[in-house]
C-alpha cells in the first residue's frame, strides 16, 4: 500500500543509495577523466572493499577498523593494478582498456569466490547506529541515515582534495589537457598512480560502508557497476559534481520506481539516461571530453 510514510521512506532509501552511487561514481569518473581509462573492474573493487572490511571486522570486531582496512586495501590494490597493468594501456584503444579491466574484474570475483565461497556474509553496523530512529511520522533504520552522513563526509573530503589542494589542481588540469601538464615538468604518471589509488579507495570505502545494508556476495559489484556507469553518463564524464548529482538522481529513480513496480526500476533508470544523452550528450554537468 502506497501512503505518505512509505513514500518518504523510499525517498530516504533513494538518498542513501544515491549517496553511495555518487561516491563510487566519483572514483570512476576521476579515473576516466584524468587517465582516460574505462575501468570495468571498479565494481569488483567495490566488492573487494566489502570483503576486506569483513575480514578486518572478524579479527578486530571494530567497524571503524573495518572501514579503514577495506579502504586502504583497495587503494593499495588499485596502485599495484595501475603500476603493473593499467599504465601499459594509456595509449591503447579504449577497446583494449575495456577488455583488460573486464578480465581483471572477473579474476577478482573468482579469487574472492575461491577464498570465501558463494554464501553471503554480513557486517553488522556499529552499535551507535543499530536499531531504528523515530522521525515523528515513521520509523527508519538508523544506519541508513548514518550512511548519508558518512558518505557526505567522504565526498566532502574528496571535494577538498580535488578543489583545494595542489594535487587536485594537477588532476583537474590533467582532465583538461594531460600533455600540457606533462610539458610543465610534472610527473603525470605518478599523478596517474595516485588518482587511480584514490578512485579505487572510494569504491572500497563504499563497499564496506554498504556491507551492513546489503549482504556481501562475490557478485555484489556487478549490478553496482552498471548503475555507476549510468550515473557517470547522467552527471557527465569527468565531472565530480556531476557524479554527485547523477548519483542522487539515479538513487531516487530506482527507489521511487521500486515502490510502484520493482521490475521497472532499471527501465526508468535507463530511460532517464537516454533522455539525458538526447538532450545533453555530455551529461548534466559534463563538458566535451577527450576524443
Amino acid at each position: 500500500m502506497i501512503n505518505w510514510p512509505n513514500f518518504v521512506s523510499q525517498l530516504f532509501n533513494g538518498l542513501a543509495l544515491g549517496a553511495l552511487l555518487a561516491l563510487i561514481s566519483s572514483g570512476l569518473t576521476i579515473i576516466y577523466g584524468t587517465l582516460g581509462v574505462l575501468n570495468l573492474a571498479h565494481g569488483a573493487m567495490f566488492m573487494i572493499g566489502g570483503y576486506a572490511g569483513y575480514v578486518a571486522f572478524e579479527y578486530t570486531h571494530s567497524f571503524t577498523a573495518a572501514v579503514i582496512a577495506g579502504s586502504l586495501f583497495v587503494m593499495v590494490l588499485g596502485v599495484v593494478m595501475e603500476r603493473v597493468i593499467i599504465r601499459h594501456f594509456y595509449q591503447r584503444p579504449h577497446e583494449d582498456q575495456l577488455l583488460v579491466t573486464f578480465g581483471l574484474g572477473i579474476c577478482f570475483v573468482e579469487i574472492v569466490r575461491l577464498l570465501f565461497g558463494s554464501q553471503s556474509q554480513m557486517v553488522p553496523p556499529p552499535p551507535l547506529f543499530q536499531g531504528i530512529t523515530s522521525l515523528g511520522f515513521m520509523f527508519y533504520p538508523t544506519y541508513r541515515l548514518a550512511v548519508v552522513g558518512i558518505v557526505a563526509v567522504a565526498l566532502g573530503t574528496l571535494f577538498i582534495v580535488l578543489y583545494r589542494t595542489r594535487l587536485g589542481m594537477i588532476v583537474r588540469a590533467g582532465i583538461e589537457d594531460s600533455v600540457m601538464v606533462d610539458s610543465l615538468g610534472i610527473n603525470v604518471y605518478r599523478v596517474f598512480m595516485i588518482v587511480f589509488g584514490i578512485g579505487a579507495m572510494a569504491a572500497g570505502f563504499a563497499g564496506i560502508v554498504n556491507a551492513p545494508v546489503v549482504s556481501l556476495t562475490p557478485g555484489v559489484g556487478d549490478d553496482i557497476l552498471v548503475e555507476t556507469f549510468v550515473v557517470v553518463v547522467i552527471g557527465g564524464v569527468g565531472s565530480f559534481p556531476g557524479a554527485i548529482l547523477g548519483g542522487l538522481i539515479a538513487g531516487e529513480i530506482i527507489s521511487v520506481t521500486s515502490m510502484f513496480n520493482p521490475s521497472y526500476a532499471y527501465v526508468m533508470l535507463f530511460a532517464a539516461m537516454t533522455l539525458v544523452l538526447v538532450l545533453r550528450p555530455h551529461g548534466l554537468l559534463g563538458t566535451q571530453g577527450r576524443e
